[in-house]
């Protein structure tokens, strides 16, 4: 199969050629049935127990079939509970329950339990490979089909013009609004001129701290399908806080300490704490919407919620600037 059809489903990838045993079976009888049988199997990790209806019951590891007693039966040895999928999983879960759970195969159930085959270490792996060459592509703004010819360096000069300038445009009309932002305050930073100083420093902070969310929460995500999301937001406004507490008031002071304007420090610490905060919300809460939307979350790393955190910097940086001096 090649990795266009890798990427639609795992339909194909499905084999039945494994070994199966009823839950009555003693693993004696088992252990023969896998040594005469073993040729035609495409995968021998686990036997997987069935009962008379074909419902998945179990599995058992070839260790564990090895190291028991040949009169037990398969039902006292087995696995339950055995982690499966269905025939219309998305590659991507796939790799990542295999990944998070240490499985060498997946089985593939439907209509309950009903056994249909397994997804093997292999194919696994390729799926996994897959699903992280895509994934490079969209941390460098790629969000679109991503086929082999972009997966060589030998892809074309159109090819790779066509799958980086769409996103590259659209920083271009982010910095356009950035700019026409900047520019309803214009008097402001000309009658206060060290804050234009201070913007490159407030956007970078923003960006950095929601970098590391974005990535944390599409981690968290791909490794625990139940993951709270309550909690997990929780959580990282607690921790947002807290950092943006430190990298405010350290701002805060080197701006006071640099230019000896207590109102400036003010200013700095204000907006980097409130922008930080904001910046981690934007970029914890952007995946989650793109999961919604179904999209791949790992392009809320991409450019587009770059653009949404900078605008938001920069109107809290202003808006609070603006405030403060119009109190004093």
């Amino acid at each position: 199969m090649d990795a266009e059809n890798i990427n639609k489903n795992i339909e194909n990838l499905i084999t039945a050629k494994v070994p199966t045993c009823l839950l009555k079976e003693t693993i004696g009888e088992v252990q023969k049935y896998v040594e005469l049988n073993s040729v035609e199997f495409d995968n021998i990790d686990y036997i997987y127990v069935l009962d008379n209806n074909n419902s998945l019951q179990g599995t058992i590891s070839i260790k564990k079939l090895l190291s028991s007693a040949p009169s037990l039966k398969a039902q006292e040895v087995m696995h339950t509970h055995p982690i499966t999928i269905n025939r219309n999983t998305e590659p991507e879960e796939v790799a990542y329950l295999a990944l998070s759970h240490g499985l060498k195969t997946i089985p593939v159930i439907e209509n309950g339990d009903d056994f249909l085959g397994i997804i093997t270490h292999y194919d696994i792996l390729r799926i996994f490979n897959r699903e992280v060459q895509e994934d490079i592509f969209k941390f460098g703004g790629i969000f679109h089909k991503v086929g082999d010819e972009y997966t060589s360096i030998q892809s074309s000069t159109w090819h790779m013009i066509r799958s980086r300038l769409p996103w590259l445009l659209i920083g271009v009309m982010g910095g356009i609004a950035a700019a026409s932002l900047i520019a309803q305050f214009e008097s402001l930073l000309s009658s206060f001129i060290a804050l234009a100083s201070f913007i490159p420093v407030m956007v970078y902070m923003s960006d950095a701290a929601g970098t590391q969310s974005e990535a944390l929460i599409i981690r968290s995500m791909a490794l625990d399908t139940n993951l709270s999301m309550r909690f997990y937001i929780i959580r990282e406004i607690k921790v947002a806080a807290f950092i943006a507490l430190v990298s405010g008031l350290l701002a805060g002071i080197m701006a006071f300490i640099t230019r000896s304007n207590p109102l400036l420090g003010a200013i700095i610490f204000l907006s980097m704490f409130f922008s930080i905060i904001a910046s981690v919300l934007i970029a914890t809460t952007a995946p989650l919407l793109f999961k919604k939307l179904n999209y791949d979350p790992a392009v809320a790393t991409g450019p587009l919620a770059t653009i949404v955190s900078d605008i938001t910097t920069l109107a809290i940086y202003l808006g609070v600037a603006l405030l403060l001096i119009g109190l004093t």
